[in-house]
């Protein structure tokens, strides 16, 4: 489900913007041959091939023709065969042990690679075509048809027709986005799904309360929850689903979440928890789960009821064991891994997921969810960069520009400035960027010799007149 990660908002925006095309073909293949210098802390993993005419990949042993859409670059590439939420004493991989422990009797489903389909994505879970949350700008194509899957809920109908009629999806999802401490290009998300018979509403209901039973043990201690989420037109219950099987579905889901973060965050003696309405184009209705954490509201994870569609799809394809159809009715959550292990290990920086220094990685191997020691900060390194625009801008685009010839060594961008001129009506802006490494200090020299690597990817790729 597309759902909050660190500090940001994950519920698909409803802003429009517009949608930004780079010559990426063109910029793949030239950052594909670019010196190693380049992208200093740029990760490569061996099933990754670039042909030397830079127009198909080789990813995972499939080959993928670039076109126009394409906009993956390698460092991007090279993460998926990091897989951090498989590493059992790696914080992403202890918050997931801890999630499937508590969730006992539901399947985990870990390893579906992270390349989909453009309909996995998003036909398959209705959103519409014109949707921004498809915008390139926002995502990162292989081709027109084909992507690095931005949600884990591209993987909804496998989870369905693996069987389980309760399953975990765990994995790393890509989007791109701005440059700061708790945002990354690349963090793991956590499905959650469950389903129950809706042929015969008052079973769903036994069914539903029999099981909210055995789960109430595990939320013994204090919660105080906040929920004047009413069902109403802006987020109704589905026609093809009967009230009277609806309700007890939405009771569980809420119970079932609640119980979650009871365990999650067991030292807070008073946890409060506030429901929020929501809207996710494959769930109605739709709610944001937030828990009050150090005296902040932090958003936590987004769900609802399953698109009665995606059910009967799933049914329509299965052949055996089980049949899903529109007497089924489910349930679906999803949230950032990342978002719940910087506040619980107290992780300041989301680059550090990312860090192989032993001082890091080190302090996980029992498992355990506790604070982190941090280590010496080294120095930033600053430069500032101002450029007139070019007919199109978008801020993604540049920062995508960044991270791929800086690698980890971005700590941050920020735009400090932004005017147009008076005579010639042109526009200028001025970003900020701070580069500091986790593990070792920077020289200026190394930091100039990047920074103009960064001017000219930039004027190449986004047509700006530097200033």
């Amino acid at each position: 489900m597309r759902n909050p990660v660190v500090a940001r908002r994950l519920a698909i925006s409803h802003a429009c913007c517009r949608l930004h095309r780079i010559n990426t073909t063109r910029s793949y293949a030239g950052l594909i041959h670019s010196n190693s210098h380049d992208a200093p802390h740029a990760d490569r993993g061996p099933s990754i091939v670039v042909d030397k005419q830079g127009s198909a990949v080789h990813i995972n042993g499939q080959i993928y023709s670039l076109d126009s859409w394409s906009n993956v670059t390698p460092g991007i590439l090279a993460k998926t065969t990091r897989k951090l939420h498989l590493h059992p004493s790696h914080p992403i991989s202890i918050i997931r042990s801890h999630i499937e422990n508590h969730f006992a009797t539901f399947k985990p489903l870990n390893n579906y690679h992270p390349v989909v389909t453009t309909r996995q994505n998003f036909d398959d879970l209705y959103i519409p075509v014109d949707h921004p949350s498809r915008n390139i700008s926002d995502n990162y194509y292989i081709n027109q048809t084909t992507m690095l899957r931005a949600h884990t809920s591209a993987h909804q109908l496998q989870g369905l027709r693996s069987g389980a009629s309760k399953f975990l999806i765990s994995g790393d999802v890509y989007r791109r986005d701005e440059i700061d401490a708790s945002h990354y290009p690349v963090f793991h998300q956590m499905e959650g799904f469950q389903y129950f018979d809706m042929s015969v509403p008052s079973i769903t209901a036994d069914q539903v309360n029999a099981d909210i039973a055995i789960q109430t043990p595990t939320i013994a201690n204090k919660i105080h929850t906040f929920d004047d989420t009413v069902i109403n037109v802006r987020n109704p219950i589905q026609s093809s689903h009967p009230i009277e099987a609806a309700m007890p579905v939405i009771a569980h889901l809420k119970h079932s979440l609640n119980s979650m973060v009871r365990m999650l965050f067991h030292d807070e003696p008073d946890l409060q928890v506030k429901w929020v309405d929501a809207y996710f184009p494959f769930t109605s209705p739709s709610w944001e789960m937030e828990v009050l954490y150090q005296g902040k509201w932090l958003e936590l994870c987004g769900c609802g009821v399953v698109h009665q569609g995606i059910m009967n799809a799933a049914g329509e394809n299965l052949l055996s064991a089980i049949s899903i159809q529109d007497y089924k009715i489910g349930w679906a959550f999803g949230f950032g891994l990342e978002r719940l292990a910087m506040v619980l290990f107290d992780i300041p920086d989301i680059r550090l997921f990312w860090s192989q220094d032993p001082r890091f990685l080190d302090q996980f191997a029992g498992g355990k969810i506790f604070k982190f020691q941090p280590f010496s900060k080294y120095p930033p390194c600053i430069k500032d960069m101002s450029f007139w625009l070019g007919e199109e801008w978008n801020e993604n685009n540049f920062c995508s520009v960044v991270r791929e010839v800086a690698g980890d060594i971005v700590e941050d961008v920020k735009k400090i400035d932004d005017f147009v001129h008076s005579k010639t009506n042109k526009r200028s802006m001025c970003y900020r960027i701070v580069y500091r490494s986790m593990d070792r200090n920077v020289t200026n020299e190394e930091i100039n010799n990047i920074q103009e690597v960064v001017r000219n990817q930039v004027q190449e790729k986004l047509g700006v007149e530097l200033r």
